[in-house]
């Protein structure tokens, strides 16, 4: 009998084992949603988690179709990395910085504004049909791993539908990582 992925023991659950399109795991990123909290796991030498951070997922829950505001399951890659050489609390706007840096003043001036600061790591869903392509698309959702002013809601689930972080958390995940790096979201 097959030992159990060394993982099991560190996340102390059962995973969805990755699409075979996927190469074999050496670094790539867990969500759970359920506990909101990301980790950074590094396969070799041995398994291991390299970073842990606190997340807030989408308000309405898990599900993968277009305009539900929710956080999509499965499994993903990093698309893009944006925003690595600016300030933290950087306003973003469609992937651009806007040339602002987040203030109280600033959200006081916009307060509709579903803000997106720091840095972006835009997802792209792996598994046809469900996460990529047609109405299930993560990419086209725009789905990112951001950072956030709402500090105080991470733990808790609260976004639109992306993955928010604090900023100084995001910073370090930022990189750690390259793109194409596999992320499960669960």
């Amino acid at each position: 009998m097959k030992d159990p992925h060394p993982l099991k023991t560190i996340l102390n659950k059962d995973f969805k084992q990755p699409p075979p399109q996927l190469p074999p795991l050496k670094k790539w990123i867990h969500i759970d949603a359920q506990n909101q909290t990301l980790r950074l796991i590094q396969e070799e030498p041995q398994a291991r988690i390299k970073l842990q951070a606190k997340v807030s997922t989408a308000r309405n829950g898990l599900g993968e179709q277009c305009n539900s505001f929710k956080t999509p399951r499965g499994w993903h890659i990093i698309r893009a990395k944006i925003g690595g050489n600016h300030p933290k609390g950087a306003v973003f706007s469609a992937r651009r910085w806007t040339g602002e840096i987040y203030s109280t003043e600033l959200e006081q001036k916009h307060p509709q504004r579903d803000w997106i600061l720091t840095r972006i790591l835009w997802l792209s869903g792996i598994e046809p049909g469900f996460n990529r392509s047609g109405e299930q698309d993560s990419m086209r959702r725009y789905i990112y791993i951001h950072g956030t002013n709402e500090a105080d809601k991470i733990g808790a689930p609260h976004s639109h539908g992306c993955i928010r972080m604090l900023d100084d958390d995001l910073i370090n995940l930022f990189k750690r990582i390259k793109p194409i790096t596999p992320v499960l979201i669960e």
